[in-house]
C-alpha cells in the first residue's frame, strides 16, 4: 500500500488524547503504516545510561510514539483546513497531491 501521507507535511489529528492537535511529520514508516508527528503522542521513556545518544546519562526522556495513518489527516498549505486529497498528472508526467477544497496544488 503506498503511503499518501509523507514526510515534512502538516497534519492533525483526528482520534485519540491529542486530537485537533497539528504537526510536521517526522516521519513515515509505511510498511507498518505509521507516522510520527512532531510534538503529537508523547511518551515517557526509561533510559539507561550510555544506551540512547539523546540522554548519555540516562533517565527520562519523551518521546514521540508512532500514529496510525487513518487517525490523521493532512493540512492544506492555501486553505489551512484538514482535507481530503486527490492525486492528478501534470502536462511533464508528474503526479501532485491536490485539495479537493480549494483545488490547489499541496505538492510543489
Amino acid at each position: 500500500m503506498s503511503m499518501r501521507i509523507k514526510k515534512n507535511d502538516v497534519v492533525m489529528v483526528l482520534a485519540g488524547r491529542d486530537r485537533k492537535m497539528r504537526g510536521k511529520v517526522l516521519e513515515v514508516q509505511a510498511d507498518r503504516q505509521r507516522v510520527i508527528v512532531e510534538g503529537v503522542n508523547k511518551v515517557k521513556r526509561h533510559v539507561k545510561a550510555g544506551s540512547d545518544p539523546k540522554a548519555p546519562q540516562g533517565g527520562i526522556i519523551d518521546a514521540p510514539a508512532p500514529l496510525h495513518i487513518s487517525n490523521v489527516k493532512l493540512i492544506c498549505g492555501s486553505c489551512n483546513q484538514p482535507t481530503k486529497f486527490g492525486v492528478r498528472r501534470l502536462e511533464d508526467g508528474r503526479k501532485v497531491r491536490f485539495c479537493r477544497k480549494c483545488n490547489e496544488n499541496l505538492d510543489k
